[in-house]
């Protein structure tokens, strides 16, 4: 029967062969394995092909789950309208199982109502409800949502008729997409007579008919994106006239007043506009542009939810990092607190061995004030060689360029020389003042003693080091004698060289120039190579000759 009922509200065939060999008998009962959902989906919708009556296939639906869910409570409204809203639900729910409409959409739903009732929007109310129901759940149920409207919480004051008309005002715009409908006039087409119609607006037609209980209907008015519409003026006593213009018939129509006139204008252009467009329904429009922010705000949400939990996920961490450096500062407490102990033991040991030490301490530093004199007397003669070097550099400076280079070895182990005395000299005062305060801790009580250990081991240490430095310091004065003396035979070579040079060009005057420092200014050029005079000097030798022919003359 359920099938049977299925097909011919979808205007499917029915095909029984079909049902009988999917739910055949079995060894295991008459009930079959198969189940309903796929029959269902094989041989029933599959084939549905969109030109079924959707009221009545909601109707039917309506009729099986009604009776079971529908609250035997009394409500303000009627099972009529009951049914309405659930339709209306289904339009409006979430596509989802199980269906639920949103705290979003129960707000628009209830807006519409009270606005078709004439009644104002209490939304201080909603929010209130909105927010108990948030705590709860996420939306509610259909019969939920017929239970909150036919309880009249959100239509105080309006009697069940003015619930009832706003009810199926709201129906016929969301679900029969009735965009408007009232009585206007019409001209006929072959009697050219006027008579009073109810018109009714849909997204792509104009359907009138004798009264509103659309029983009897008269014709329709195909509309497409070449309709179009034009007011009239007033003419053999009708008045508030416009004109459908479409591609086979115009139509004359005649509205109630201005008002009615202008509103049924601007409704079928706004309709035809939305058919060249090819936009949807502006009620269907709004629900998919309320749906797309829901989601919108839905992944923002989670975005801050994720968000939320990174940091949470965060500080976690860092409260563990804390707890790891608390326990660290605790061992490292601990650690310190046992190396004080063992200090304190190391200080009683040294302090009994702080007499000894002294005195062999004492011996040390006589050796070395007799190594820092002798080291002193060394130095003098260093550096008065250093000065014998650095006259002897003077007076080589116009000699070659290996003189030149041995000069700047010679400039660099003096520096090197004057850096080491000054190092010694340094160390030699910081041992003195060593000595002294030495001294003067001898004199002090055995109560200061044991404030001056510490003091006393680091300049052990110091005192251990600066030895050290004089030895290296010793060494690095070794090889700058070393590199002195290599330098020195450079000079003398140099010298030797020098002097035979001048020897050379004594015989040979003329012929052959010592090259000094002189003029920078470019050398003659002769046949058998560069030249030993510049430019200049061969002018002055010119002047000479003809001076000296002139006097002979």
């Amino acid at each position: 029967v359920l099938s049977h009922n299925l097909c011919t509200v979808l205007n499917v065939p029915h095909d029984p062969v079909a049902l009988e060999e999917h739910f055949r008998d079995d060894d295991e009962g008459p009930v079959s394995n198969q189940g309903y959902m796929p029959y269902l989906n094989k041989f029933i919708l599959e084939k549905v092909q969109g030109n079924f009556d959707k009221v009545e296939f909601n109707r039917m639906c309506w009729t099986l789950c009604a009776k079971k869910n529908l609250s035997k409570s009394p409500l303000l409204i009627s099972d009529e309208d009951a049914f309405k809203v659930w339709v209306i639900f289904n339009f409006l729910s979430e596509d989802k199982y199980p269906l639920i409409i949103v705290p979003e959409e129960i707000e628009y739903l209830l807006k519409k109502i009270t606005e078709a009732m004439g009644a104002g929007w209490q939304q201080e109310q909603f929010d209130h409800y909105k927010i108990a129901l948030n705590t709860s759940r996420e939306g509610l149920s259909a019969w939920e949502l017929i239970d909150l409207i036919g309880s009249g919480q959100f239509s105080k004051g309006m009697d069940r008729q003015t619930v009832s008309m706003a009810i199926n005002e709201v129906f016929n715009e969301l679900i029969l997409d009735v965009l408007k409908q009232g009585y206007m006039l019409k001209k006929g087409h072959k009697r050219k007579n006027w008579m009073e119609r109810w018109f009714v607006l849909k997204p792509n037609i104009i359907s009138y008919y004798v009264s509103e209980d659309l029983k009897d209907k008269k014709g329709d008015i195909i509309l497409d994106g070449n309709c179009c519409v034009e007011a009239l003026p007033d003419k053999d006593g009708k008045k508030c006239l416009f004109l459908i213009k479409c591609l086979d018939k115009t139509f004359e129509i005649s509205a109630s007043d201005k008002k009615k006139k202008q509103e049924w204008i601007q409704a079928i252009q706004s309709t035809v506009n939305l058919l060249r467009a090819g936009s949807p329904p502006p009620h269907k429009e709004a629900r998919q542009k309320r749906k797309e922010l829901r989601q919108k705000l839905l992944a923002e949400q989670e975005e801050l939810e994720r968000q939320m939990k990174e940091l949470q996920a965060a500080n976690e961490n860092k409260q563990k990092e804390l707890e790891t450096v608390r326990k660290q500062l605790e061992a490292a407490a601990a650690r310190a607190a046992e190396e004080e102990k063992k200090r304190l033991q190391t200080q009683v040991e040294l302090q009994d061995r702080f007499s000894l030490e002294l005195e062999r301490e004492k011996m040390v530093r006589q050796k070395m004030e007799e190594q820092v004199a002798q080291k002193s007397s060394e130095l003098e003669q260093y550096l008065q060689r250093v000065r014998e070097l650095e006259e002897m550099y003077k007076q080589l400076q116009e000699a070659l360029e290996d003189e030149k280079q041995a000069r700047q070895d010679e400039e660099t182990v003096r520096k090197l020389q004057a850096r080491l005395l000054e190092e010694e000299t340094a160390k030699r005062a910081e041992l003195e003042k060593w000595h002294l305060q030495q001294q003067q801790t001898i004199q002090m009580t055995e109560a200061e003693k044991q404030e001056l250990e510490n003091q006393r081991m680091m300049k052990e240490q110091a005192l251990q080091v600066a030895m050290e430095q004089l030895k290296q310091l010793e060494l690095e004065r070794k090889e700058a004698l070393e590199q002195y003396e290599e330098v020195k035979k450079k000079l003398e070579t140099a010298a030797n060289n020098t002097k035979s040079w001048k020897d050379k060009v004594a015989h040979h005057e003329g012929l052959i120039r010592l090259i000094e420092p002189g003029s920078k200014n470019p050398h003659l050029i002769t046949n058998w190579g560069p030249a030993a005079f510049t430019e200049a000097e061969l002018e002055q030798r010119q002047r000479s000759w003809k001076g000296k022919k002139a006097t002979s003359e």
